[in-house]
């Protein structure tokens, strides 16, 4: 039987209850006040926020969790942080960081004094302050719900590998309506309660949305609960307005929660059970806008969609708004929390741990402060001997698994390294990680299984959301990890990649935040190697989201062969707060460089191949053709050599691009090249015919300030896909060798005459190409045995 809590007592109830007071006061302030903070006279329009923006609905709710979380942290002594996840719960959290103190540890100009809570009220959504949703700039933070859905995904992130953490996780009824959040119940057949944390749900229902009723809110209680078993948790009710007697029961709903996360932790480390556990879940309800106005020029607003913002709008023109205000902060009885300095008495704090037990100081949610670096196994373990470039081939996403193994096996006792993607990780031939652990896998096992495993450090599920969620809190609480995925279906998370860039930027400017390892994506089974899937599966286009975002976070690679693809991901994997695109196929790829001159090209991220050109010494070249991927390098080439071959006077160079932002401007990117580099490179004057791997208007947006810009012939994929060979991929982007070649004979000047039979040679060749795929369905015979021969 479960044991029955009978829940604090008295004294600590009025404790508890005097925290949540304080806590929504100071958060209704940080929405209205500009002076006059603790009411020592009565409110006056003038001091009144000229422009009141905030979000009230969820608020009291939000404060009744951190109150209860901060009694069971002190009385249990639990390692614990929360995602809160709630689009607007900033005046909460900001609140509740102030009154424990550590926001004004990291912030020390707002003190917890009068002086202090008067500045945290004027900062509030203020120009020059800080924003209304649960920023990076708030202690304690590892979300900001500035889009909703990702919470639960963030807490099971922080959770893994993190044994004796606790990540409460408060979900909001509106964020619980959406796609990425309904998967995440699922994260639960992934969390290893021996070597993981334990994540408490919260599902917060307060009824509403800004607008609208919530679909969970209006289950019939038992429904919900059978939803909730459905996905494998235990259901806890808290219900009620009466803040004493909610109080009570959102206690012993605690109790209950963290005596079955300990037994369920016990039973696994201590007593070997095997069986996945139903993991504990509290559902919350509480009216939206709890203790605020009951009713506002005649409508109700308390436990309704009207409380979800600015209860009170019209405070500094309406003289009834304005005395409805006092009073609504008068209820809170400040005099009461609050000493004759401004200070929070001795009851308020009561029940809020100290040092780093409480949630805005714990470093889990200020993940650098713990974070480690990885091992650097020596890439000449891996690399791939080139004798003659274009000779040799190898399948570059294979030859990073080795060393993506290594990693793993060199982290096997720190546990602080995973690899996340969405079902692929064998078919994206990074599958020597199964030598070292298996995929995480919590379910049962049946006969035919593969690299299932309870431990396991690959997380492998058919969600993007999840994989990214997952990752982005596993980094954000000091880890490392990289995210493999389709080329085309990693769009599923542009929204959630802008989010984490704006986290870091954020970030980036506050100097008590820590820097966090990475987000590193490699993205494969690519555009021009799609030709089993076809259409669905072609889609280049994440570099181009991307490269839309803050210059000083995002890192775009475009490895050509195996040895820059190492050279990459070593320096990626061990970089600091950064978003890395790396796209590298997995289909066999001619080698280019050998490791030495890989890791001299990655460091430059572009240049000329000096063996790959016919230039003419002390001359300018005629044309310049460059490239950015790994097919349009392989093409570029073959156009190299037809050149060679038919036109030998002509003065060709070759550029390789394995930095996409070396192209920007120095003053536009970090990466960028000076104009003088850039110049040299490319040339002022000369034709460049640029063969790139995505869209091709990418290469003139980052370019176009160039001086070379006009002469900038650029070639990429025209989403021209099917189901086909792969040089007729290229072939219907115009991106072939025979395109390119006629490119070349189009733009240098005076070419077109002399090179007319060279010219008809190369489309004569392209229509041959069509016909002999319908017959045989497979390529040119010079085109699929074509070597790199100078």
């Amino acid at each position: 039987m479960a044991t029955e809590h009978p829940g604090p007592g008295e004294t600590e109830l009025s404790a508890l209850d005097a925290h949540w007071r304080a806590a929504n006061y100071l958060s209704a302030g940080q929405i209205y006040l500009l002076e006059n903070p603790l009411l020592r006279e009565s409110l006056t329009s003038r001091q009144i926020k000229p422009r009141l923006l905030g979000h009230w609905g969820t608020t009291p709710g939000l404060n009744l969790v951190y109150t209860h979380l901060n009694r069971v942290i002190r009385a249990r002594g639990l390692d614990a942080i929360c995602v809160w996840g709630p689009g607007h719960g900033g005046p909460a959290v900001v609140a509740n960081s102030w009154l424990e103190g550590s926001y004004s540890e990291n912030y020390p100009d707002v003190g917890r004094d009068a002086a202090g809570m008067a500045r945290l009220f004027h900062q509030f959504s203020f120009p020059g302050g800080i924003p209304s949703h649960v920023s990076p700039d708030v202690p304690g933070s590892i979300h900001e719900g500035g889009e909703l859905g990702y919470s639960l995904a963030h807490a099971y992130g922080a959770a893994l590998d993190n044994p004796g953490l606790l990540v409460a996780c408060v979900i909001g009824d509106g964020e619980a309506e959406t796609g990425p959040l309904a998967g995440s119940w699922h994260s639960n057949k992934f969390l290893d309660p021996v070597h993981d944390g334990a994540v408490l749900p919260i599902l917060h229902l307060n009824g509403y949305k800004i607008a609208n009723p919530t679909v969970l809110a209006r289950l019939p209680e038992a429904e919900l609960d059978d939803l909730l078993r459905g996905y494998g948790y235990e259901p806890l009710q808290v219900t009620g307005d009466q803040p004493p007697l909610v109080h009570r029961a959102m206690a012993v709903a605690m109790d209950r929660a963290l005596d079955r996360i300990a037994g369920i932790q016990r039973a696994a480390r201590e007593e070997g059970a095997a069986e996945r556990p139903r993991w504990p879940v509290i559902v919350l309800r509480t009216p939206k806008g709890w203790t605020g106005p009951a009713e506002v020029d005649g409508l109700a607003v308390e436990g309704t969609w009207r409380s979800h913002q600015v209860p009170l709008g019209q405070v500094r023109e309406n003289p009834e708004h304005l005395r409805q205000l006092e009073r609504w902060l008068r209820s809170y009885r400040p005099e009461e929390l609050f000493d004759g300095d401004g200070r929070p008495v001795a009851e308020v704090l009561a029940c809020v741990p100290e040092g780093e037990a409480r949630l805005g100081a714990n470093p889990h949610a200020n993940g650098g402060l713990l974070l480690r670096d990885l091992p650097a196994p020596p890439l000449e373990d891996f690399a791939v001997h080139v004798g003659k470039p274009g000779v040799g081939l190898h399948e570059p996403t294979r030859v990073l698994g080795a060393l993506l193994a290594r990693m793993m096996a060199e982290t096997a006792e720190r546990r602080d390294f995973r690899v996340f993607g969405p079902d692929e990780t064998a078919s994206n031939r990074l599958d020597a990680l199964y030598e070292v652990t298996g995929k995480a896998w919590q379910e049962a096992l049946a006969e035919g299984d593969e690299n299932l495993a309870r431990d396991g450090r690959v997380m492998e599920v058919l969600s993007e959301h999840l994989c990214q969620g997952w990752l982005e809190g596993y980094l954000l609480t000091g880890r490392h990890g990289l995210f493999a995925s389709y080329e085309a279906f990693v769009h599923i998370v542009d929204s959630m990649a802008s989010q984490h860039v704006k986290w870091l930027k954020t970030a980036r400017k506050l100097p008590w935040r820590r820097p966090l390892a990475s987000l590193n994506y490699l993205l494969t089974s690519h555009v021009w190697r799609q030709d089993h899937n076809g259409f669905s599966h072609q889609d280049p286009g994440f570099v181009d989201h991307v490269l839309n975002k803050s210059p000083e976070v995002v890192r775009v690679y475009l490895p050509p062969d195996s040895n820059t693809l190492l050279s990459v991901a070593e320096h990626v994997l061990h970089s600091r707060d950064y978003v890395n695109v790396v796209v590298a196929g997995k289909q066999p790829c001619f080698d280019w460089l050998s490791l030495e001159d890989a890791r001299a090209h990655c460091a430059r991220g572009a240049g000329a191949w000096e063996w790959a050109g016919s230039e003419h010494t002390g001359r300018e070249p005629d044309v310049v053709l460059a490239a950015a991927g790994d097919v349009p390098t392989q093409e570029v080439l073959a156009a190299a050599n037809l050149l060679r071959h038919h036109l030998p006077d002509l003065g060709v160079r070759v550029v390789n691009v394995v930095d996409m932002t070396a192209l920007m401007p120095r003053d536009l990117h970090p990466h960028g090249m000076p104009d003088g580099e850039y110049d040299a490179l490319f040339t002022r004057d000369r034709p460049v015919i640029f063969a790139y791997h995505g869209y091709p208007w990418l290469i003139h947006r980052l370019a176009y300030r160039r001086a070379g810009h006009p002469h900038l012939h650029v070639r990429g994929y025209q989403e021209s896909g099917t189901t086909t060979t792969p040089f007729d991929m290229v072939v219907r982007n115009d991106l072939d060798r025979y395109r390119l070649v006629m490119d070349v004979i189009d733009r240098v000047p005076g070419l077109g005459v002399r090179a007319v039979g060279v010219r008809q040679a190369m489309a004569d060749t392209r229509t041959r190409h069509h016909a002999w795929i319908r017959e045989h369905g497979t390529d040119l015979p010079e085109v699929a045995e074509w070597r790199w021969t100078v």
